[in-house]
């Protein structure tokens, strides 16, 4: 695919580029601190329909009231006075504000996924062409600085032709009780399943590291333990953790999440989810009342909290990937790295061991942390925002390491895989993408 020619900026050389945040909750709040601890960005209009939210963001940045929303739709109405759209909704709403904010000619931010479904992929990526705007989906593990020194030594060639990859993510227990069993991403209809709302970070990293080539796909998961038959006759007729007799010896319970760290005071995630007002009154009205007090076993949570992947590649390379959520380590992704000369051991963190096997010896490589006002996804955020801040402030595409093709493709591989899940096969890339009239 040619680079895109970018819609014309309304930020000069000299001036931030100006942005607008549709969606005020935990991402988009993260994505506006860059204009904090940067002149390169400012944020000039907001929306969310949580009053509190919204006042939050509006006294950080000095937001006149005229540009702050209470619905997307008022914002894109509205006069357009950014060059740039950071979406930041709940997922089912990304392909409807992605076409309609690429309509109007903005750049866009797009937290992941792309969409919930591949016809929603190909229709952000349509529209984006179609406007000759910039995208960069939220696919953060390829601006770490970890990811990068991976990606650099296997184009070093120091590890000679890479046949194979096995990689893991290790959600994390209570981060997969809260976000997956009884948060916003726990149940397909609402939101989609859950190797593409958690993992689809991990297929797009694999193929970064291997390329889009990718063949064939086959996987294999479903839900381990987050059911009601793996209730514990202890907590039989409890419906939530604040009633529950069983709740001291449960590690998933609700005030264990979220009302221990707030009496400890802890305001930040998770529990700033749950309430717009960080209290330790409103903590525990929020788990006698919403959806996040409710106990693991009585949740509509359909999605697999155990999966596997298995991607075939041309010229007999391997990838194998694993997502689990019954793990102390949150998101700390592990990286083994098979080549013809070496081998290659990523600790999820700040440590990569290289192994040669002429020498017989390890070199490690650290790569530098980064700030902590951006450091969540391992500096993530943080790289993906600059780089977005700076592709649009230079109208220069080649910045951005995710764009709307890898995003595309990456999706399709994720949707493949998810098939093939529930039919039991393994799935043809080329066939699929036929099958569902992809189009680039």
């Amino acid at each position: 695919m040619t680079a895109f020619q970018p819609a014309a900026v309304i930020t000069t050389a000299t001036e931030p580029v100006k942005v607008a945040i549709i969606g005020c909750g935990s991402r988009g709040t993260i994505y506006s601190r860059y204009a904090l601890v940067s002149d390169k960005m400012q944020v000039v209009a907001i929306a969310d329909p949580s009053k509190a939210r919204v006042e939050k963001l509006q006294s950080a940045h000095n937001i006149p009231d005229e540009q702050c929303h209470s619905s997307w739709e008022s914002l894109l109405e509205a006069p357009k006075i950014a060059d740039a759209a950071l979406i930041c909704t709940i997922d089912s709403l990304h392909e409807g504000l992605a076409v309609a904010f690429a309509n109007r000619g903005y750049h866009i931010l797009l937290e992941k996924p792309m969409a919930t479904d591949l016809a929603g992929c190909q229709a952000v990526y349509s529209a984006v062409k179609r406007n000759g705007v910039m995208l960069a989906v939220c696919h953060v593990l390829r601006y770490t600085p970890y990811n990068r020194k991976i990606k650099q030594i296997i184009e070093s060639g120091v590890l000679g032709s890479v046949v194979g990859i096995q990689h893991t993510e290790p959600v994390g227990h209570y981060h997969f009780a809260h976000s997956y069993v009884r948060g916003n991403w726990r149940n397909e209809a609402e939101s989609s399943f859950s190797l593409m709302t958690k993992s689809c970070h991990d297929i797009d990293i694999i193929m970064y590291f291997l390329g889009n080539d990718c063949k064939r796909v086959s996987s294999f998961g479903g839900i381990s333990h987050f059911k009601p038959e793996k209730k514990p006759l202890a907590a039989a007729g409890a419906v939530r953790c604040m009633d529950c007799a069983y709740e001291a010896q449960c590690p998933y319970s609700a005030k264990k999440i979220y009302l221990k760290p707030a009496e400890l005071g802890h305001k930040k995630w998770p529990v700033d989810v749950i309430t717009d007002v960080v209290d330790i009154e409103s903590v525990a009205e929020a788990l006698r009342s919403g959806p996040y007090g409710r106990c693991v076993y009585e949740c509509d949570n359909d999605v697999c909290d155990n999966q596997v992947v298995n991607m075939e590649f041309d010229d007999c390379r391997y990838a194998s990937f694993s997502m689990v959520a019954f793990t102390k380590e949150i998101c700390v992704r592990k990286t083994r790295i098979f080549g013809t000369l070496g081998e290659l051991v990523g600790d999820g963190n700040m440590s990569i061991e290289v192994y040669d096997f002429l020498s017989q010896k390890s070199t490690f490589h650290h790569p530098e942390p980064v700030s902590v006002h951006l450091g969540g996804h391992g500096g993530g955020d943080m790289g993906i925002i600059e780089a977005f801040v700076n592709a649009v402030a230079t109208r220069d595409s080649t910045l951005l390491p995710s764009n709307a093709l890898t995003s595309l493709d990456a999706s399709v591989v994720v949707f493949a895989a998810e098939e093939a899940r529930r039919r039991g096969v393994v799935v043809d890339l080329d066939e699929y993408r036929r099958q569902n009239k992809v189009e680039y």
